[in-house]
């Protein structure tokens, strides 16, 4: 946690974290290869890794995604939480591999600048056959670039939190534009059923991983006994259209708003240590009792009234 932002020490465990990805990413690799050119033999080295890389990007992307809603459902998903954007960064950078490798092969070889020749090669947006599909992977390789590039602290800071994390929701508009991208490129050329099998259910366990995490949320607003609630531990519950997070500690309870200063992070995954609630994102700490986080640092989280009634928790109005 830090007043002034500064770079985020490379600790064991984001060592350890980054080691992991970078491995599993060779390791898919290497598998896609020999698989590749097993079962065609006249395939390049240039078309096996770059849709390799492809896939690679696409299955990446599915992970972060699921990350968030699966740690909502289940608590024994958190760890996965810890250095996300570590993991979204490196499927960008997967993404990029892929888009520069077809960008070299498809469109830096002839007379014409290579981004012209992408954007005016194939203008056919009345075709579903035709389509330009590689515009759309283009713009979602954008989209992913602007996400890296401001995923620093640095960035959280200067934009504000609610800035910044309206501009990495659209990470969703840049899946939708993934999906279209492989819907009308590889989908169209690749005739056995197995690709689009793997696409649409992809697809539709994400949407429904986000639906069900919704809807648990929802059903998190019906008084709470306080027996329900591990020691140190919190329960979420939805007050006014407000997530806030029950806490309960050394016979006390306490309710404080859900989200994070930091990156928005649930505190209510979190818990209590040092007797201070601790976000289970980036280790961001506060009271329970005032919502402040210990000196020197001054953030600060709403904190809500709270009564109890027949072993019912009953939250009232925020404190300012």
């Amino acid at each position: 946690m830090s007043v002034q932002y500064p770079a985020i020490g490379w600790n064991r465990q984001k060592k350890r974290y980054d080691a992991t990805i970078a491995a599993l990413c060779v390791f898919y690799l290497l598998v896609f290869a020999a698989g590749g050119a097993w079962l065609h033999p006249n395939a390049t080295v240039e078309t096996l890794l770059i849709r390799g890389l492809g896939t690679l990007a696409l299955l990446m992307l599915h992970v972060t995604l699921a990350i968030g809603p699966l740690c909502r459902l289940d608590p024994r998903f958190l760890p996965l939480l810890y250095n996300r954007r570590h993991l979204g960064v490196a499927t960008f950078l997967m993404g990029a591999s892929h888009g520069l490798f077809a960008w070299f092969q498809f469109h830096a070889l002839g007379d014409v600048n290579p981004l012209v020749s992408l954007l005016t090669s194939n203008t056919r947006f009345d075709s579903i056959a035709e389509f330009p599909f590689q515009m759309l992977g283009f713009l979602a390789l954008v989209i992913l670039f602007v996400m890296a590039a401001t995923s620093h602290d640095f960035w959280l800071h200067t934009l504000s939190p609610p800035v910044w994390k309206g501009l990495h929701m659209f990470v969703y508009l840049a899946y939708a534009l993934l999906i279209a991208h492989v819907a009308l490129g590889a989908l169209q050329s690749e005739t056995h059923p197995l690709l689009a099998s793997i696409v649409v259910t992809g697809a539709v366990a994400l949407c429904a991983l986000h639906l069900m995490a919704a809807r648990r949320d929802r059903d998190r607003s019906a008084p709470l006994a306080v027996e329900s609630i591990p020691e140190d531990r919190a329960r979420v519950v939805t007050v006014g259209g407000e997530r806030v997070a029950i806490f309960r500690h050394g016979g006390k309870i306490s309710a404080v708003s859900n989200v994070c200063r930091h990156q928005g992070g649930p505190l209510g995954e979190g818990k209590i240590i040092d007797g201070c609630i601790t976000c289970p994102w980036h280790g961001y700490q506060y009271d329970p009792e005032t919502g402040t986080s210990p000196p020197p640092y001054d953030d600060r989280v709403p904190v809500y009234e709270t009564s109890i009634a027949d072993g019912k928790i009953m939250v009232h109005s925020c404190r300012k």
